[in-house]
């Protein structure tokens, strides 16, 4: 499980003419930095739960959208931007965060500015993601905050797991666009961690790819999980559930939710993936038997 790709490119504009010096940024108290921005949406979700509101300088656009941020809520009382340079300087920094993945004009663009600025990567597991959290956690000057997230979400995760030695019932995650999550990423390890069997690899996906309908219905998975129903917009996972051609499999698989939102990103949002995995894998086991 990787993060949304559009966001990690989010303003992804030609930057390389704004050489103006930026205005002078506030001192730093006590070594914590007081105007942090960041870029990333799954920056945004650590960093609302390890920093001071105050020093929250503004978040990424896209954490406040209710359909693919879990912060949603929180983040549309905070200010944001849309990745812009003119945005950034207006907002005097002393702390962006970002993606690696994000555009090389914003990132030279903030180098030659020299507006403080660190690069993450995207967590494969869910040691680097709980790594990420720490890092955080550790930049914005409350790196005790980011011990008691990351034992969260240990927690979490360990109140997911099933009862040992029992047989793991295959399921298959549908992302927007028809893709599923393939063997060793993050959403790969955390299905695994709440007693879930990736049915991707008995489709012959060695990474993350497409699943075709066909064999989906030649050898469907005993759970499908799917995305929440939104107006208008309905997932691929939900037409699929809808396709004629599964009638006859329909008794040997079940459907669960499974919020697109939980999809891109690890960190405190691995708290809400955990609890859907095992609600997903105990009422469909419990259905079948």
């Amino acid at each position: 499980m990787g993060p949304d790709r559009r966001a990690l490119v989010a303003g992804g504009l030609a930057l390389a003419g704004c050489g103006s010096a930026p205005p002078p940024r506030p001192p730093v108290a006590d070594g914590r930095p007081q105007r942090i921005i960041s870029l990333n949406p799954c920056l945004d979700v650590i960093l609302v739960r390890v920093a001071d509101r105050s020093q929250i300088a503004a978040l990424s656009h896209w954490a406040r959208d209710p359909y693919g941020s879990t912060i949603a809520d929180i983040a549309k009382t905070l200010p944001h931007t849309y990745g812009t340079a003119e945005e950034v300087i207006a907002l005097r920094p002393d702390l962006v965060m970002t993606s690696q993945y994000s555009s090389l004009a914003i990132r030279n663009a903030l180098g030659r500015l020299e507006i403080p600025t660190h690069l993450f990567g995207v967590p494969e597991t869910i040691a680097g993601s709980l790594e990420q959290v720490r890092t955080v956690a550790a930049l914005v000057g409350h790196a005790d905050r980011g011990e008691a997230l990351v034992k969260q979400i240990e927690a979490a995760i360990s109140a997911a797991a099933p009862v040992p030695g029992s047989t793991p019932p295959s399921a298959l995650i549908f992302m927007p666009g028809g893709f599923a999550s393939g063997p060793g990423t993050l959403m790969d390890e955390m299905m695994r961690r709440a007693g879930l069997q990736n049915a991707v690899t008995r489709y012959g996906l060695t990474r993350t790819g497409n699943v075709p309908l066909e064999r989906l219905i030649a050898d469907p998975p005993r759970i499908l999980l799917s995305g929440e129903s939104w107006p208008g917009a309905p997932s691929r996972a939900e037409r699929i559930m809808e396709h004629p051609a599964l009638g006859r499999v329909a008794s040997d698989m079940r459907r669960a939710v499974f919020p697109e939102r939980l999809l891109f990103c690890g960190g405190p949002v691995l708290i809400q993936t955990a609890a859907a995995l095992r609600r997903a894998r105990e009422v469909a086991t419990s259905r079948l038997g």
